[in-house]
């Protein structure tokens, strides 16, 4: 049974920091790309980030180029997200989730976690 749990969301201040988790399970994690997707109320599930299969490469979203780092240990089938000087415009449920084909999976109820920015 494929598992990919977010965790380490959190409420922070504008300019704060948080790092995320993902710990996946039920499947080989080393042989897929992954990704970080967020979803704010009322609106459609937003791409953030993606790592390749070794790390050697990423890509991020406009919104998140230059304050979030995507990492990931394939020892420990996880990956990372560190999200530095966030904004209100941040907050949403953040997912983790893997590349399939041309296709993200989409994620499991309860897998995602909530990140709240103040102003």
């Amino acid at each position: 049974d494929v598992q990919l749990q977010a965790c380490g969301g959190g409420l922070v201040q504008a300019g704060g920091s948080l790092s995320l988790s993902c710990v996946a399970s039920g499947f080989t994690f080393n042989q897929y790309v992954m990704g970080w997707f967020r979803q704010a109320p009322g609106a459609e599930r937003e791409f953030v980030a993606a790592i390749n299969w070794n790390g050697g490469s990423t890509h991020y979203a406009a919104s998140a180029k230059g304050r979030f780092t995507i990492a990931r240990d394939n020892a420990k089938s996880t990956m990372y997200l560190q999200m530095n000087s966030l904004k209100p415009e941040d907050t949403a449920v953040y997912y983790c989730t893997r590349k399939i084909g041309t296709f993200w999976s989409a994620p499991g109820p309860g897998q995602g976690t909530q990140v709240t920015v103040s102003s």
